[in-house]
């Protein structure tokens, strides 16, 4: 059978916001999902500082990556419960939550405008979130456990332009936190990144800056001009 991937060699460096662009089944969420541990490469290594993740090595990729989607998951319970999802109310973190919260720009929000703040009940029957609220609260979640790399797959694609603009630079400020890895579909989202790297059938055919890869890659032109 022919490989989803071929010949991909990635260096994801600590404080950098690196995009995946390219046309639906290129490889970017394939590339993700080996580096969320989800899937396990047939070929080649995976190094974090020089030493291999694999299935048996020990080290889990859930102890230092985490996963922002497209579409956030709210569960019925407190602010606090869906931050720390997954964990028992009685070992969940409060200092933790707060602080992945002010990271996310999500706390003032909480803090100013929700009556029984990080108590207050959310989902089916609690308070509703607009979109950029959930997208902060995805990011919040994942940032919970500080992890050293973020991936965030299309994670401003449902908003509007002007709070994805807002979500864009809270993304922007967790730089200095952790390598974030953005599979990047609008423009504003691939402009915010160091560098980009183009995906075509399974490979990796260009890499640089926005503006570089928009004078010297005609697939990435292409890209643009389609997601525009």
């Amino acid at each position: 059978a022919e490989r989803t991937l071929k010949d991909i060699s990635l260096k994801i460096e600590r404080n950098k916001i690196i995009g995946f662009a390219g046309k639906t089944g290129s490889g970017k969420t394939t590339t993700a999902d080996i580096l969320l541990g989800i899937l396990e490469p047939d070929l080649g290594k995976i190094l974090l500082d020089g030493n291999s993740l694999s299935a048996g090595s020990g080290m889990k990729f859930s102890d230092f990556a985490s996963y922002v989607p497209q579409s956030i998951f709210v569960s019925d319970g407190t602010v606090s419960a869906n931050i720390a999802l997954g964990v028992d109310s009685d070992r969940i973190d409060f200092e933790e939550v707060r602080a992945a919260a002010k990271l996310a720009n999500l706390d003032e929000f909480i803090s100013s405008e929700l009556a029984d703040g990080y108590d207050t009940q959310l989902g089916e029957n609690g308070v509703r979130l607009s979109g950029g609220q959930r997208q902060r609260l995805g990011i919040a979640r994942a940032l919970y456990t500080r992890p050293q790399l973020l991936i965030m797959d299309e994670a401003t694609n449902s908003l509007d332009t002007i709070t994805e603009v807002s979500v864009v630079q809270s993304i922007l400020s967790l730089k200095k936190q952790c390598a974030i890895v953005m599979i990047a579909h609008r423009l504003d989202t691939l402009k915010a990144c160091d560098e980009i790297n183009v995906f075509h059938k399974g490979r990796i055919i260009a890499r640089g800056s926005y503006d570089v890869l928009l004078s010297t890659s005609d697939e990435f032109k292409r890209f643009v001009q389609v997601k525009e």
